[in-house]
């Protein structure tokens, strides 16, 4: 099921275009196909890309898809969210959680 408040970023060039060169602040789920608890927390995701639309762009870079971008930003455990601000990456947590606790913990 894909959500049309969520974008994704499977190159270095098109991670640039959304997410260091958006004019508001971005949500970056670094995720795997793979991964569990990234499942676990997609429908957090979709809610603060449902709930934050006019505010905050949401999108999801596929590690394994978008090495060169995981690796700049050293993801070595997923998922780990970002929040990039200005082209800068300013908070990150890692691991599934609740959406309110995704956002507290990342400033948002």
């Amino acid at each position: 099921m894909s959500n049309a408040n969520i974008q994704y970023a499977n190159d270095a060039t098109t991670f640039n275009n959304l997410v260091i060169n958006s004019d508001k602040p971005v949500l970056v789920d670094f995720y795997a196909d793979w991964c569990g608890p990234c499942k676990a927390v997609a429908p957090e995701i979709d809610k603060i890309a449902d709930e934050k639309k006019d505010t905050l762009n949401v999108v999801k870079v596929d590690v394994d898809a978008n090495v060169e971008v995981a690796s700049q930003y050293q993801v070595m455990s997923i998922p780990t969210l970002g929040l990039f601000k200005q082209g800068q990456l300013v908070a990150r947590t890692m691991g599934a959680m609740p959406k309110d606790r995704i956002l507290k913990s990342l400033g948002i």
